[in-house]
């Protein structure tokens, strides 16, 4: 094959598809001989890796097309009406049809953990079966508050935002076979319940709640939806709409939980800010759970104000029967 002659019988044709793909508008016309002109070069890419033994010509050309494709199909651009969408409409909407679900986790948890904790208070003798007594006691003197500056803040707040969102994660996957997701949570309940039982049986119940209340109420809330999204999706195996085959069921399920997992990415990232910098800062206490709280507050406004108005009815609405003609 004769790559000169070839190239000087359609280089003119290359020429005007690389002039096309750089303008910046098209009119009718242009689009038209845009197509025609891709088409051809493809036909032309093909021909020339079968006979010519030129790469770089061919590396050239075939640039060249997937320029022209790319002008045709449009070329992906970032949006804000897409991270708009998902802020106000998608993450929020997720976790509201899923509150039921974590509502009963939180309450469940709730409820568990302060058990766990007056039943170790009322009874100090069962810290030395948890924990033992030399870790009690070394708990109380320093290394419960220890704990919050035994590391960099930068430090500390990159490592609680990963194994939180790791937790998270883990429930979300779990969620499908219900059990792990209640195990994760009943090992949580059960560190919380003996620490700040052993806390107050030693009279230290306001240095317990003090340092752990203003991130708890964030980090802990993002672990309930997390649980709660994650049995929701299982739950959409066990028992799917009657309208729903369960692998519709679950898939509908699932995209609210990725949703709510790139949603609880940045919500952990707050709480770990408010862990490494707020929670052990020589603040009051009142003052560090305010600022803790108004966090808390804040992501409830979000999902109790944006949530409902993504609800849309399951069903259509009926139609009313027209009116009879008069007869």
């Amino acid at each position: 094959m004769d790559v000169d002659a070839y190239v000087a019988e359609h280089g003119g044709q290359w020429r005007r598809l690389n002039q096309l793909c750089g303008q910046r508008r098209l009119d009718a016309a242009e689009v038209d001989e845009l197509v025609a002109l891709y088409q051809r070069a493809t036909t032309q890419l093909s021909v020339l890796r079968s006979r010519s033994p030129d790469p770089a010509l061919v590396s050239e050309l075939s640039q060249l097309v997937l320029r022209a494709r790319a002008r045709l199909t449009g070329r992906p651009r970032p949006s804000w009406t897409a991270v708009r969408r998902f802020l106000l409409a998608g993450l929020p909407g997720a976790i509201w049809r899923a509150a039921p679900w974590w509502c009963a986790v939180a309450t469940a948890f709730t409820l568990l953990t302060f058990t766990l904790m007056w039943f170790v208070a009322d009874n100090p003798e069962t810290a030395a079966a948890f924990i033992g007594d030399d870790e009690a006691a070394n708990l109380v003197e320093s290394g419960f508050a220890g704990y919050y500056t035994e590391f960099s803040a930068p430090t500390f707040a990159f490592h609680l935002w990963t194994h939180n969102a790791w937790l998270a994660a883990k429930c979300l996957a779990a969620g499908v076979l219900i059990v792990p997701v209640g195990y994760l949570l009943w090992q949580n309940a059960m560190n919380i319940g003996v620490v700040g039982g052993v806390m107050v049986s030693y009279g230290r119940a306001d240095v317990f709640f003090g340092l752990i209340t203003p991130h708890g109420l964030l980090e802990l809330t993002g672990v309930f939806v997390a649980a709660g999204v994650g049995l929701r999706i299982g739950w959409a195996w066990i028992a799917p709409p009657e309208q729903l085959t369960r692998g519709q069921a679950v898939a509908r399920a699932g995209r609210d939980g990725v949703l709510v997992a790139v949603g609880l990415v940045a919500l952990f990232a707050v709480a770990a800010l408010i862990e490494a910098f707020i929670t052990p800062a020589p603040l009051p206490a009142p003052l560090r759970i305010a600022i803790g709280a108004t966090a808390f507050l804040g992501f409830l406004a979000y999902t109790l104000i944006l949530g409902p108005r993504t609800t849309t009815p399951t069903h259509p609405p009926e139609h009313p029967d027209p009116p009879e003609h008069p007869r």
